[in-house]
């Protein structure tokens, strides 16, 4: 199948490792033009040139913090420069410190929104002149929290379901535009973050991280964690011409993990 992505224009946020990485790599492998950023300058370095020896990729690289408007709207502007416009955006952030309502602090609370929700909103609302002028994709990368809170995660189960009714209540209003908008909600998939929620179980429950780890795969119909290049997959497909009639969207990465309808 032919996605059409040759010569698209798009810009993936914390994309220096990770899901993001996968997602830009996965987009390059299809030939669009990538910019990747995050706050690591040395890091997104090394992606580029990674990039461009393995897929002869067409990427190029801006350091931005995106709990920054400021630097939010140098990065939008940096990308419709340098790519030429914008035709797919792909948000996405670190996930918050684990904590429970007890444990957690004002100052938590304000971190996570800035980073975990407010980053979507600023990078849409700058994005969308580029956007509107020729139809294009906003996928916004959440968590299976969205369908199944996890235990310890407070912070990531409240702000993830703030970027589903955002997605939802967006897919209508930017129809008129042809712009389409969908959350993708990663389960286990095996990156530096869910070794961190791995570790953080296993220091809270006081087993160890590979308890932790075989019993999560125990819960998961795959019995196995997912890779990056997995997921990477579907928003690929989510960006592209093939899921013309798909907005308004939360779709599960987690094979079969979560158990809600």
């Amino acid at each position: 199948m032919d996605l059409n992505l040759k010569n698209k224009k798009a810009l993936v946020v914390a994309s220096s490792q990770g899901l993001g990485k996968a997602v830009a790599a996965q987009l390059a492998k299809e030939g669009a033009k990538v910019m990747i950023t995050s706050r690591d300058e040395a890091k997104l370095k090394s992606v580029q040139q990674e990039f461009r020896e393995q897929f002869n990729a067409d990427v190029e690289y801006c350091r931005a913090d995106v709990t920054d408007s400021e630097d939010i709207k140098k990065l939008i502007q940096h990308t419709a420069e340098t790519l030429g416009g914008i035709d797919i955006l792909i948000n996405n952030a670190g996930g918050p410190p684990g904590g429970t309502f007890e444990t957690l602090t004002d100052v938590d609370w304000e971190k996570a929104f800035q980073l975990n929700l407010l980053s979507h909103v600023r990078l849409i609302r700058e994005a969308l002149p580029e956007l509107k002028k020729n139809g294009g994709r906003i996928i916004n990368i959440a968590s299976s929290s969205i369908k199944q809170p996890i235990p310890g995660l407070l912070l990531s189960n409240t702000f993830r379901l703030g970027i589903v009714g955002m997605t939802k209540t967006l897919s209508a209003e930017l129809a008129d535009y042809n712009i389409l908008i969908n959350t993708v909600a990663p389960g286990r998939i095996a990156t530096d973050r869910v070794d961190y929620l791995d570790q953080h179980t296993a220091d809270r429950e006081k087993i160890s991280k590979e308890e932790v780890s075989e019993r999560a795969k125990s819960k998961i119909p795959l019995r196995r964690y997912g890779t990056p290049e997995e997921f990477a997959n579907v928003v690929t497909f989510l960006a592209s011409d093939a899921s013309s009639y798909v907005t308004g969207s939360s779709i599960l990465v987690d094979g079969g993990m979560v158990q809600a309808l």
